[in-house]
């Protein structure tokens, strides 16, 4: 149910973010949805690719210091308040949340959402308790 997230660093310096793409696009590995947390050297771009070994394989071979790590991705209503009730959710269960980010498409009705917890087997009991949908890596690469 996990879905597989790519996580490459980088230095902060123009034409870096760039080289990274043109290796996956050369590669045509296709990028579904990222994110960029940056400090004044250094980011960690994170992205949800349709071919997660693959393209962490091609990086690799570029001298690329990338990992696989997994995320859950959640479907929420798309409404006003409806992130805070899956917030609540976390926090009534003592649930961390490493970081999020939204993912770039709707499934239907709904939004969703990239979550990294630190205890990644506990969030989805809760979620699934919580009647939230977990979606499925081969769902949101569309293979």
């Amino acid at each position: 149910m996990n879905v597989t997230q790519l996580s490459v660093f980088m230095e902060n310096k123009p034409g870096h973010l760039q080289h990274v793409l043109k290796i996956l696009a050369d590669a045509n590995i296709n990028i579904i949805t990222l994110t960029i947390a940056e400090s004044s050297d250094f980011g960690i771009l994170r992205m949800i690719v349709n071919d997660p070994p693959r393209a962490k394989k091609i990086l690799h071979d570029a001298s690329i210091t990338c990992s696989t790590t997994d995320v859950l991705a959640i479907e929420i209503d798309d409404k006003p308040g409806a992130l805070l009730r899956a917030i609540d959710t976390f926090a009534r269960r003592s649930l961390n949340i490493e970081y999020m980010y939204a993912f770039t498409e709707k499934r239907g009705d709904k939004a969703v959402m990239i979550f990294r917890f630190d205890d990644i087997e506990s969030a989805k009991k809760a979620l699934s308790e919580e009647g939230y949908g977990i979606v499925k890596n081969i769902d949101i690469i569309g293979e």
